[in-house]
C-alpha cells in the first residue's frame, strides 16, 4: 500500500488532548475521504482517531492513504498478448534457461541409470538387486531402474515449476550413454557403481550452479525451491552410495559381488 505525506495545509490543527476531556478510542478507528480544492485531487483516504461521542474527524498524522496507486502499476504489467504468461513476474530469462539446463541434465542422468538397468538385467549378467528394486524392498534397495525413474521425477518437477512460474520448457537432446560397464580390474558392478557416484556428484553440482543463479538475481523463490525439494535429497544420495562403492571395493569382483547383490534384491540393509 502506498503511503504519502499529505501538505498540513490540508488538515485542520489537532491536539491529542481536547478541551471537552473526551477521551480517544483506539488509533485509526475512523475513516474519512478527503477532497481538497488546492491539491486538485479526490478520493484521498485520511486516517482519523474519533471521540467516544463520534464528533472527532481530526487527522492523525497528515498522512494520506492512496490504497490503489501502486495496484494501477501492477495492472499495467499484465500482459494482453496470448502467448505470453499471465503468471510471470520477477522470474528472469536467466534462471528459465538455467532450469532447463537442469531439466536436461536430470534426463541424461535417467537415461544412463537406465541402461545400467539393462545391463544388469541380461541373464548373462543377472544381478536383479542392482537392476531393480522389488515392491517388498526397504528404502535402501533401490537401484538402477528406481534410480532412472526418480531422475525423471526431478525432471517433471523442474518443469512444473518452470510452468508455474510463467517459463517455457525446453527439452534438449539427450547423450547416448554406454550400454556395457564392465571393467577388467573393477568388475562391473563397482564400476557401475562409481559411475553412479560421480552422477550424483555432478547433478549436486549442477543444482549448486543453479542456485547459484537463482541468488545473483535475487530470485527467492527459486533458490528456496531447490533447498527444499533436491538439495538435501542430493546429500544423502552421494553419502549413501559411497558406502555401496566402499563395500564393493572390499568384497571384489567374485562371490562377494553376488552377495552384495542379494543384499540389494532382498533388501538385508546393505551400507546400514
Amino acid at each position: 500500500m502506498l503511503l504519502r505525506a499529505a501538505p498540513s495545509s490540508c488538515f485542520p490543527s489537532f491536539s491529542p488532548l481536547n478541551g471537552g476531556g473526551d477521551q480517544l478510542v483506539p488509533l485509526f478507528s475512523s475513516v474519512s475521504t478527503l477532497t481538497s480544492s488546492s491539491s486538485g485531487k479526490s478520493g484521498l483516504v485520511v486516517m482519523c482517531a474519533a471521540t467516544k461521542g463520534g464528533s472527532n474527524s481530526k487527522p492523525l498524522s497528515g498522512v494520506v492513504f492512496e490504497p490503489f496507486e501502486e495496484v494501477k502499476k501492477e495492472l499495467d504489467l499484465v500482459p494482453t498478448l496470448p502467448q505470453v504468461s499471465l503468471a510471470r513476474q520477477k522470474f528472469v530469462d536467466q534462471c528459465e534457461a538455467a532450469i532447463n539446463e537442469q531439466i536436461n541434465v536430470e534426463y541424461n542422468v535417467s537415461y544412463v541409470y537406465h541402461a545400467m538397468f539393462a545391463y544388469f538385467d541380461r541373464d548373462n549378467v543377472a544381478l536383479r538387486g542392482l537392476a531393480k528394486r522389488f515392491d517388498d524392498c526397504g528404502a535402501d534397495c533401490r537401484f538402477f531402474k528406481e534410480s532412472s525413474a526418480e531422475e525423471r521425477e526431478h525432471a517433471e518437477k523442474l518443469m512444473e515449476y518452470q510452468n508455474k512460474r510463467g517459463g517455457r520448457v525446453t527439452l534438449q537432446s539427450i547423450v547416448m550413454p554406454l550400454s556395457e560397464f564392465d571393467h577388467v580390474e573393477k568388475g562391473d558392478a563397482l564400476y557401475a557403481m562409481e559411475l553412479a557416484l560421480s552422477l550424483e556428484k555432478l547433478t549436486n553440482e549442477k543444482l549448486l550452479n543453479l542456485h547459484s543463479v537463482a541468488s545473483k538475481n535475487n530470485d527467492v523463490q527459486l533458490a528456496d525451491f531447490i533447498e527444499s525439494e533436491f538439495l538435501g535429497e542430493q546429500v544423502e544420495a552421494i553419502k549413501k552410495i559411497s558406502e555401496y562403492v566402499a563395500q564393493l571395493r572390499r568384497v571384489g569382483k567374485g562371490h562377494g559381488v553376488w552377495h552384495f547383490d542379494q543384499m540389494l534384491l532382498h533388501g538385508d540393509g546393505v551400507a546400514a
